[in-house]
């Protein structure tokens, strides 16, 4: 019988409610096996599921770092253990994403050679696979090593993940020419443009992560959570935008509704909820982390990806990608 994904049921904004709802659709749509970890007293109605009880929860404001070792009842800590014990296929919250992190390095620990793990986050291209930015928030400084490290983990995941033979990897800088950037940036392109065995094509703007012509985007996690959570405002902003002035008088209430049926799909299809959460890479186990404002379905595509990343050996990938003596 398959180990099940360990869920942490307490984390998120609509947690618990939507992050259990979440588990029951992807066990009876997906077929996936799904333990829920979290306080029986706080969880409600589990829906059937199993729960590996716990006594603390680590809330979205506590500190990552103390709270991980003071909380050690806690269903992020607890979460991480299952699968340090091989007692679960890996772990997924949409809760205190640094104390998600925490948990998940403390207890699977990383891989031989891996300097940092770091958050690899899809970002949607409608109608092609989506461009994977990385680091997007595990590590705000960072050495040109750590990064050459996430331009290996990230080709990986792509490859294994979306199937892209050989993705191509740009480096977030500030011009496409490699004398441009700040010194991190520059150094980095040059140890990336002397390594063999990977697709590095050079430099790529802040408007080149949606569309872009790369299947990997390589910045240090400051730059890059920046960039990620600025488009997240931006794409807010045009759907609200679009929203709030169609059906304002006659002419464009016409205009929506022959738009509607166009426009719900792309829309659909660039909501966090479509790509279900940014995988940890670097660990010794499969952690991915969903959206604090994670709905069911965001959850539910969460283990799915879980699934599919433990089903294709993606530590495994990672541990022959990474040498021990890069470290």
């Amino acid at each position: 019988m398959a180990l099940p994904i360990a869920l942490d049921a307490m984390g998120g904004d609509f947690a618990p409610s939507e992050v259990i709802a979440g588990a029951r659709r992807a066990v009876d749509e997906l077929g996936l096996s799904v333990t829920l970890v979290g306080v029986p007293s706080l969880m409600g109605d589990p829906l059937g599921l199993e729960v590996v009880a716990c006594t603390e929860v680590i809330a979205m404001a506590d500190d990552p770092a103390s709270s991980v070792r003071k909380k050690k009842d806690s269903s992020l800590v607890r979460a991480a253990e299952l699968v340090r014990d091989g007692k679960a296929s890996a772990m997924v919250s949409a809760g205190n994403t640094g104390a998600t992190m925490a948990s998940a390095l403390l207890r699977m620990g990383r891989l031989p050679g891996v300097v940092r793990p770091c958050i690899a986050t899809p970002i949607p291209s409608p109608g092609h696979t989506p461009t994977v930015l990385v680091d997007a928030g595990a590590n705000s400084e960072c050495t040109p090593e750590m990064m050459v490290q996430f331009a290996q983990m990230a080709s990986a995941f792509v490859e294994v993940h979306y199937g892209v033979k050989v993705p191509r990897v740009g480096l977030l800088s500030i011009g496409e020419e490699s004398s441009k950037g700040t010194p991190l940036v520059k150094q980095t392109h040059a140890l990336l443009a002397a390594l063999d065995g990977l697709n590095f094509v050079g430099n790529v703007e802040g408007r080149d992560l949606i569309p872009s012509t790369v299947d990997v985007v390589v910045s240090d996690g400051f730059t890059g959570n920046v960039a990620l959570k600025t488009l997240e405002g931006a794409l807010k902003f045009i759907f609200s935008t679009m929203l709030g002035v169609i059906n304002t008088n006659d002419a464009t209430k016409a205009a929506g509704d022959v738009l509607f049926e166009y426009l719900l799909p792309v829309v659909a299809s660039l909501t966090p909820e479509s790509q279900g959460g940014a995988m940890l890479l670097g660990l010794n186990g499969i952690c991915v982390i969903s959206h604090g404002a994670s709905n069911a379905t965001a959850i539910m595509n969460a283990l799915r990806v879980a699934s599919e990343m433990h089903e294709a050996g993606m530590v495994e990938r990672l541990r022959t990608t990474i040498r021990p003596d890069q470290g």
